[in-house]
């Protein structure tokens, strides 16, 4: 059991240093640029990746003693694996933002930010055309399906969809920063269409 005044012991058997200094300039070279093809380029994360495999081998001096006249599988084998953790690790996390991102991101509960960003909106749907400007209203606005507003229009359903596809792009023109997505009235419409 180790205390706060003894120090953890290592393990039993290590790989000698002067074996692991050789591994490392024989295969070296050969594991960083195998192991930046697995990081897309990445170079830090590459070098990280080399440390953590020759940690490994200097943990296990077992694989020096293989019947492989060459370490290179071995090494290749714990890289690929260490590699493939770690992007299923972060690939688990949420991705990370910057600063940059931040300083210019709206706080969410700055109530002059969403008053500005709705008479935006309210001035852009002014801007449009009225048969434009009367589809979006039923769909966004009242929240009604493509059919539902189609019946109140008294127009055809796939008028309606080219309305709010022409409203949108000229909204993203006149909106910047705006892009309109795939999901929600539209094609909760399509979904019930099908019935």
């Amino acid at each position: 059991m180790t205390t706060a005044l003894t120090p953890p012991t290592a393990p039993a058997a290590t790989t000698d240093e002067r074996a692991l200094e050789e591994l490392q300039r024989e295969h070296g070279p050969a594991l960083l640029s195998f192991l930046l093809g697995l990081t897309q380029g990445d170079r830090q994360r590459a070098e990280d990746l080399v440390q953590e495999t020759l940690v490994r081998a200097w943990l296990h001096p077992e694989a020096f003693d293989s019947s492989y006249t060459s370490m290179r599988p071995w090494l290749f084998t714990v890289a690929r694996r260490l590699a493939i953790d770690a992007r299923r690790s972060r690939l688990s996390r949420p991705t990370e933002i910057g600063d940059d991102l931040l300083a210019v991101t709206a706080d969410p509960a700055d109530a002059t930010e969403s008053a500005v960003a709705a008479l935006d909106v309210r001035a852009a749907v002014r801007g449009l055309r009225p048969e434009h400007r009367a589809v979006l209203v039923r769909l966004y606005f009242h929240g009604l399906t493509v059919n539902e507003a189609a019946a109140d229009l008294g127009i055809p359903a796939g008028t309606v969809k080219s309305r709010s596809h022409y409203a949108l792009r000229q909204l993203g023109h006149r909106l910047p920063g705006y892009r309109p997505r795939h999901r929600g009235p539209v094609a909760r419409a399509s979904a019930g269409a099908a019935q």
